[in-house]
């Protein structure tokens, strides 16, 4: 008997992070993932963010941002 192998289907990777129009500098991202978030004005991603080393945070961010303005760039 042939035994089936079951792949799992590889999450993706985070190549970057966009804050749209509409971010009401609540800091409720820059609590949670410091490494990677910052509020200068409005919610900013930091220039040394490493989205690899905070996937599950970043993720965990843009689930919870109260106004959803926090879009994951993903690879293909």
């Amino acid at each position: 008997m042939k035994q089936k192998k079951l792949m799992k289907a590889m999450p993706k990777k985070i190549k970057g992070i966009e804050i749209e129009p509409g971010c009401i500098s609540c800091g409720t991202c820059a609590a949670i993932c410091p490494e990677i978030f910052e509020i200068k004005g409005v919610s900013q991603v930091r220039e040394s963010a490493d989205f690899e080393k905070n996937e599950d945070e970043i993720r965990e961010v843009a689930e919870i941002c109260p106004v959803n303005v926090i879009r994951l760039i993903e690879s293909e």
